[in-house]
C-alpha cells in the first residue's frame, strides 16, 4: 500500500480530512475574488497574501481582530452560518471606524471539531457579501480541523482586519470638550455580545436536550414578531457606509459592544471628561426587555452587558448636530460631554 495515502487515511481517521480542506479551499477562491480590489497582488494560494498600499498622503494603518463569541451555538442550533460570518466582518470594520479607517483587507480563522465543508462555506460566503458591501478584500484565511480541542458540532470565527486613514484624519477624541453632543445610532440587536448570558438564560448550547434547545428557538415571542433564534441571529449592524460622508464632522466614536456604554464609551473620551446619558433619549428594542424579565437580570448589569440598542455613540459638536441627524436620520441626540467628578465616567440620568 502507498505510504503517503495510508498516512492520509489514518489522519482523516483521527479527524482531519486534508481531502475535504482541498475541496473547501478551491470553492472558496471564487468567494474571495468577488471581493477584489485592484492592490491586490496575492490571494488565497500562496502562503501569504499581498497587499499593494497606496494612493495615499501620509497612510496610517489601522487593524483590528475579534470573534462572534458564543454566538456561533446559536448559529449552529439553527443550521444559518452566514450570518455569523457577515457579524465577523461588520464587527471588525466597525472597531476601525472608530479611528476614521477605511476597510483594505479581511482575513478569517475558522476552527472547528467536525463542521462540515457546506456550514464552513456558508460561513464564508457571509464573510465574503459583508466584505463587498463596504469594499473590503477577502484575501485570505485559515481553516483549521481540531478533534479533541473542540466539542462535536462546536466551532470559533474569528476575523483579522487591515484599514488605513490619512494621519491627519485620524479620530481619536482628543478634541472632544466639555458640552460636546453625544449622538446614539440604533444597533439592529444584540450584534456580538451577550450571548453566553443569553443562551444560559434560554437553555441554549448549556448541555441541555437538544430539542428542547431547539424548541427554545423557535418558540415565537408577540414583543418580537419573530422566533427567538430569529431576533438573535440578527447580523450585526455595519455603520461603515453610513458615517463614511460625516467622518470630518465627529470628534469621537465608540463601537458599543461588550461592556455596553459604561465601559466602551470612556474609550473615546480626554482625561477629566464624562459623558451624561439621558436614560428617555432613546428605545430599548424588546430583545433586550424579554432578556432582562426572563433572566431576572438586574438594570446595572443589563447595560454593563448589552449595547441595549446602540451600536454606536458618535461624539460632534452641537453646531454639528443638525448636519449630522440629517444625512443620518435614526441618530438620536442621547447625551453630553460633562466635567468628570469623581471616578464615574459615564452617568446615566
Amino acid at each position: 500500500m502507498d505510504g503517503s495515502r495510508e498516512n492520509e487515511g489514518a489522519y482523516a481517521r483521527a479527524g482531519v480530512d486534508i481531502d475535504a480542506g482541498g475541496r473547501l479551499a478551491a470553492r472558496i477562491k471564487d468567494l474571495v475574488r468577488s471581493t477584489g480590489r485592484p492592490e491586490v497582488l496575492a490571494g488565497v494560494g500562496p502562503f501569504a497574501s499581498l497587499f499593494h498600499l497606496a494612493g495615499y498622503r501620509d497612510p496610517v494603518l489601522v487593524a483590528s481582530a475579534d470573534g462572534v463569541g458564543t454566538k456561533v451555538k446559536i448559529a449552529a442550533a439553527m443550521g444559518r452560518f452566514d450570518g455569523v460570518g457577515v457579524d465577523l466582518v461588520n464587527h471588525c470594520v466597525n472597531d476601525i471606524l472608530t479611528s476614521g479607517a477605511e476597510p483594505l483587507f479581511f482575513l478569517d480563522y475558522i476552527a472547528s471539531s467536525d463542521l462540515g465543508e457546506e456550514e464552513k462555506l456558508m460561513a464564508v460566503r457571509g464573510m465574503a457579501s459583508a466584505c463587498r458591501d463596504v469594499g473590503c478584500a477577502l484575501i485570505g484565511g485559515e481553516t483549521a480541523d481540531m478533534p479533541d480541542v473542540y466539542t462535536p458540532g462546536s466551532f470559533d470565527l474569528v476575523g483579522f482586519i487591515v484599514g488605513v486613514v490619512e494621519r491627519d484624519r485620524i479620530i481619536d477624541g482628543s478634541h472632544i470638550e466639555e458640552g460636546d453632543l453625544l449622538l446614539g445610532v440604533p444597533s439592529s440587536g444584540l450584534h456580538t455580545n451577550g450571548y453566553s448570558l443569553v443562551r444560559k438564560i434560554f437553555g441554549i448550547g448549556v448541555g441541555a436536550d437538544a430539542e428542547a434547545e431547539r424548541a427554545a428557538l423557535y418558540r415565537t415571542y408577540p414583543a418580537l414578531g419573530l422566533t427567538l433564534g430569529e431576533a438573535l441571529l440578527v447580523p450585526h449592524r455595519c455603520y461603515y457606509r453610513e458615517l463614511k460622508p460625516l467622518l470630518p464632522q465627529l470628534k469621537g466614536i465608540a463601537h458599543i459592544t461588550g461592556g455596553g456604554l459604561i465601559d466602551n464609551v470612556p474609550r473615546v473620551l480626554p482625561d477629566g471628561l464624562a459623558a451624561r446619558f439621558d436614560r428617555g433619549g432613546w428605545r430599548v428594542p424588546p430583545i433586550f426587555t424579554l432578556i432582562q424579565e426572563q433572566g431576572k437580570v438586574g438594570e446595572e448589569e443589563m447595560r454593563r452587558v448589552f449595547n441595549m440598542g446602540l451600536g454606536l455613540v458618535l461624539v460632534c459638536a452641537p453646531t454639528e448636530v443638525d448636519a449630522l441627524k440629517s444625512q443620518l436620520p435614526d441618530a438620536m441626540v442621547v447625551g453630553q460631554v460633562v466635567p468628570q467628578t469623581g471616578e464615574q465616567r459615564v452617568i446615566l440620568s
